[in-house]
């Protein structure tokens, strides 16, 4: 049997092309543009076929009877016994006249050649594009009952229907392909589209979030979506059939998926977080005046600009978006009839998932060098700190001790800083045992001036510091209303976690915009993200160093500043002994924390935060009054500390029934 086949060296035009050429005695001849005959020589070679089984015959869609000369039409008349015309443009950024003369009048054309030729059957292969925005389920006796065809792909496919319908003088079967995505075996694909257009922003979120975080999104359109291999598959055996003629095909899987279901299913292959809350697209148009808002918003300028900003980063066109809420499904009663007994089905998107992402992932990906040189092998802490000058701060006793002797212990040369000199020494004493080399210099870091007087003898003694570690603090633990007559708790943190760790900051910014780097790392609290009762004036001054370095990380990125924030947890150090209830809530050793630093120096990330201090921050933004409440709880659960509402403690108290129940409660939370 001979065929004719426009679009062979396409999508889904090769993997048609392999299933006709294992037909006994098949001769494909396909349509080749001039200049483009090395695609032609590169699927017969793929295929292993000869150049009579699949010849090559030069013409242009935008020509007339397809620009295929006189001469080949008169060697080829009588000799065509199917003509299948899959080329068309398919490309949400091309103009709509491209798409125009390609896909309405480039059908004209093949519908022509195909006459003249005196093919027995015409076979179109449509798109169920053609229904249009139809709201509610096409099935495929319809065709007139099209919904908005406001896009131009939409537009195309249907009036190229409507000629093969209306024109056509030979017998035609259609056929309408869903969303077509990559080879469920192999993951092949040719380029982004469809569903692809999401995977840059999954990828991000893999980048960003670890894969618990529950995610807020949107229910979305409805999708359907088949592998290119159920396409060809499929058409292959209906082209076949001896009742196929004048009826119409929906190469459609059985189940459609939401906007938020697809998403989930690729986050989960990429190992990224799900949108565990998906609101209805009916909640949005029930709202009064919210449309007309969106729109409104919208249209400003500074808007648009960052719609497009963010779009060009993800990769994804704008006129993608009127497709989010897409609202048709698609019925195939015909022909999943037509193909019972044949094998031929689409398998549900979960199983062949990540063989498009990981296809994606090593072949499509615009950024998969660069995130390939990502994934080399991290530098060691040794090798990241080998002969740098790295500061500490609060260097004699928990945290800071632990990072000091581990980072000396890597070959850095550790400058340990704290107020009292007997400490220091006893801290060089230890790193001198295991061999390390450290200087120590006393300051007050809550003192501007003897912060200014550190850093002049520094630069004066080494000429630099590469790393920063700003881990002296203060911590208070009393509720707001026992610290009404208290102002100086609010004064005392704010000096020492924010004014003395930026005094330090902003004295050594020069000197490493001059050196061309340096990495500053700030000591915060789980608190940050939790917003843990009775901390208001510890976690408020944490917080402002916080927002200070996210400011100036973006506006020093280009000098090569990094800014790292350790939202630690509770640590088990001298500075929380005297808060007995500590003893019954999860904290980690000063040694883990100190690890914590040495991942932060190794990685250099915006931020280092535990799975605990994660949860909280997103239940504060997902139910922000269901964990109040949650917090609140707490709260009245565990009293203020005699000391801090100014009593004496003569005796442990003897923690309550509600008290270990709430502790583990959090006690059972991996973190």
């Amino acid at each position: 049997m001979n065929y004719f086949v426009t679009g062979a060296t396409g999508f889904i035009g090769r993997f048609l092309v392999a299933r006709l050429l294992k037909r006994p005695g098949t001769r494909v001849f396909a349509l080749v543009r001039p200049g483009s005959e090395y695609k032609l020589d590169a699927l017969r070679k793929r295929l292993k076929a000869e150049p009579e089984q699949l010849v090559a015959i030069k013409g242009d869609m935008t020509r007339k009877l397809l620009g295929v000369s006189k001469r080949e039409r008169d060697d080829l008349k009588g000799q065509i016994d199917q003509f299948m015309h899959l080329a068309a443009i398919y490309d949400l950024n091309m103009d709509a006249e491209s798409q125009q003369v390609t896909n309405i009048e480039g059908t004209r054309q093949a519908l022509k050649l195909a006459e003249e030729l005196g093919a027995k059957c015409f076979h179109h292969v449509s798109s169920v594009a053609a229904g249009g925005l139809y709201e509610g389920t096409f099935d495929e006796t319809m065709f007139e009952e099209a919904g908005p065809l406001s896009d131009p792909y939409l537009y195309t496919k249907h009036e190229s229907e409507r000629l093969v319908r209306e024109e056509a003088k030979l017998p035609v079967r259609i056929y309408r392909p869903s969303m077509v995505v990559g080879h469920s075996q192999s993951g092949e694909m040719d380029k982004i589209d469809g569903p692809y257009y999401l995977f840059k922003l999954i990828q991000r979120l893999h980048d960003l979030l670890p894969p618990w975080i529950p995610l807020l999104g949107v229910e979305g359109g409805r999708f359907n979506i088949v592998p290119v291999d159920f396409v060809a598959d499929a058409i292959d055996h209906l082209a076949h059939q001896p009742d196929g003629d004048g009826e119409c095909f929906h190469l459609t899987a059985d189940r459609h998926y939401s906007l938020g279901e697809v998403v989930n299913i690729f986050a989960a292959v990429a190992d990224a977080p799900k949108m565990a809350v998906r609101l209805d697209n009916s909640l949005f148009r029930a709202l009064p005046g919210i449309g007309m808002l969106r729109k409104g918003v919208a249209s400003l300028p500074p808007s648009k600009f960052l719609l497009n900003q963010a779009l060009e980063s993800l990769d994804i066109p704008e006129a993608t978006l009127k497709f989010l809420t897409f609202p048709t499904t698609y019925a195939n009663e015909r022909t999943r009839a037509a193909l019972e007994g044949s094998g031929i089905q689409a398998p549900e998107l979960e199983i062949y998932a990540q063989m498009l992402w990981d296809y994606w992932a090593n072949h499509l990906d615009p950024e998969r060098d660069d995130r390939a040189d990502e994934l080399q092998p991290l530098p060691t802490l040794e090798e990241r700190v080998a002969d740098k000058v790295v500061m500490v701060t609060g260097a004699t006793s928990g945290i800071g001790k632990a990072t000091a002797l581990k980072l000396a212990r890597a070959g850095a040369y550790v400058l340990v800083v704290a107020r009292t000199k007997e400490k220091l020494d006893e801290t060089l004493e230890e790193i001198a045992k295991i061999g390390g080399r450290a200087q120590a210099y006393s300051c007050d870091v809550s003192d501007l001036a003897s912060c200014d007087a550190l850093v002049e003898e520094v630069l004066k003694d080494h000429g630099r510091v590469d790393i920063l570690v700003n881990n002296a603090g203060r911590s208070i633990r009393r509720s707001v209303m026992h610290a009404l007559d208290r102002f100086h708790d609010f004064e005392r943190t704010m000096q020492l976690n924010y004014f003395g760790a930026l005094r330090l900051i902003m004295k050594l910014l020069p000197s490493m915009t001059e050196q061309g780097g340096g990495h500053i790392i700030n000591i915060s609290s789980i608190g940050v993200l939790t917003n843990a009762p009775r901390f208001s004036a510890y976690v408020a001054s944490k917080a402002a160093l916080d927002a200070f370095s996210r400011c100036a990380a973006s506006e020093m990125a280009h000098q090569g500043i990094r800014f790292t924030t350790i939202n630690m947890p509770l640590v088990r150090t001298p500075m929380i002994a005297p808060t007995k209830i500590y003893n019954h809530v999860p904290t980690i050793s000063p040694s883990q924390a100190a690890d914590m630093i040495s991942d932060a120096i190794i990685r250099q990330p915006k931020r280092i935060a535990t799975n605990l201090g994660i949860l909280g921050s997103v239940m504060h933004f997902l139910t922000p009054k269901i964990t109040e409440t949650i917090m609140n709880t707490g709260y009245k659960i565990f009293a203020d500390s005699a000391a801090a509402m100014g009593q004496k403690e003569n005796t442990p108290k003897k923690i309550s029934r509600e008290q270990q129940a709430f502790s583990r409660l959090f006690k059972g939370i991996h973190w």
